[in-house]
């Protein structure tokens, strides 16, 4: 994985951690999910996937995370990343 794919999963990984106390569900806050969440956002990033998640913290908050990548994109190959080669 490049190292710009690389630091945005790393990035991803610790968001959800950061706040799992204050999520809404406690299903979400199960580490097992969150680990299995961040390794399939690591699979897009790297496959040139965008990745978005969204928890519900207590209320009355959200919490959104989202990653767009620019390596080059999966499906729009031909668009500039908008941070330069």
């Amino acid at each position: 994985m490049p190292t710009r794919e690389l630091a945005s999963a790393v990035w991803l990984g610790r968001r959800p951690t950061e706040y799992a106390p204050r999520f809404a569900a406690a299903a979400q806050r199960d580490a097992g999910h969150l680990t299995t969440l961040v390794a399939s956002a690591r699979k897009r990033l790297t496959a040139g996937g965008d990745v978005s998640l969204g928890f519900y913290l207590e209320r009355p908050s959200y919490l959104s995370l989202a990653i767009v990548s620019c390596a080059p994109h999966r499906e729009h190959g031909g668009l500039p990343c908008p941070l330069g080669a």
